[in-house]
């Protein structure tokens, strides 16, 4: 069973950038380089040699490093085949479905749009590594840029299936922040209160909260919990739809 060596780098002011290395192989990707030294910095230390850029979407905070890195090392860039012309550099184009391998690891490319409407997230199964961006966030979502609230929920709906202990390597560290807005919505969650205290202690000693698992996430996040009646009586939407909880959870994040 293929394994990955999963390397995460903070950049700016608070991007995450993961170096995946599958050691059978000796085959090394990067997702999302922001930018590009810090990747070749590192990979220096490890003495591995970039062979793919995985592009979760097009923004540049997440794509800033493509080229300097595809001209440094000569290693591809996969990316959404239905955001090509946005993809800087983009050789591989990747949609629903398709597998993508790194070495002997594959990666199911899932079709996460809303945040962007190109945007994709890797599955890597036999990892239980899931690198979804700015799709789902440790306590949040993605803001709804593209994209409609409908499409955000869809998107979110196809992590249901994975596993519990599947783990949540996204784009940014907002979970602190993204705490005090979900006690907004769902206080008197226990699991959601100890997640929030566990965050104040990582950030508190300078240490990421991030990756989460999903499990973690299913208890405490409210974007992944529009059917609680708690937080739908706390909402005054008893009765409404998911798709209808969730828009209005996103909307209320926004103004917060």
């Amino acid at each position: 069973m293929a394994q990955l060596q999963v390397d995460q780098i903070p950049v700016l002011s608070d991007n995450y950038v993961y170096l995946v290395h599958e050691p059978r192989a000796g085959v090394t990707g990067v997702v999302d380089p922001a930018v590009a030294a810090p990747v070749l910095e590192r990979l220096r230390a490890h003495g591995w040699k970039l062979d793919w850029i995985l592009s979760t979407h097009h923004h540049a905070d997440h794509t800033g490093g493509n080229l300097e890195l595809k001209q440094a090392t000569g290693c591809r860039i996969a990316g959404a085949k239905a955001d090509a012309a946005r993809i800087p550099g983009m050789d591989l184009g990747l949609a629903e479905g398709d597998r993508f391998q790194l070495g002997d690891a594959e990666a199911e490319v899932l079709e996460t749009p809303g945040h962007t409407s190109g945007h994709i997230s890797y599955w890597f199964a036999h990892a239980k590594a899931l690198f979804c961006a700015d799709t789902l966030f440790s306590l949040g979502c993605g803001r709804v840029f593209e994209g409609n609230f409908e499409q955000m929920w869809r998107s979110l709906g196809k992590f249901a299936d994975l596993p519990d202990d599947a783990l949540v390597y996204c784009g940014h560290e907002y979970t602190q922040a993204n705490a005090r807005f979900a006690l907004s919505v769902d206080p008197d969650n226990p699991a959601l209160q100890a997640r929030a205290a566990e965050v104040d202690r990582l950030r508190a000693a300078g240490k990421p909260t991030v990756p989460s698992t999903l499990g973690a996430e299913r208890a405490a996040n409210p974007f992944l919990r529009a059917a609680d009646p708690a937080i739908r009586r706390r909402l005054g939407m008893a009765n409404a739809s998911n798709e209808e909880v969730f828009a209005e959870i996103r909307k209320r994040k926004d103004r917060f």
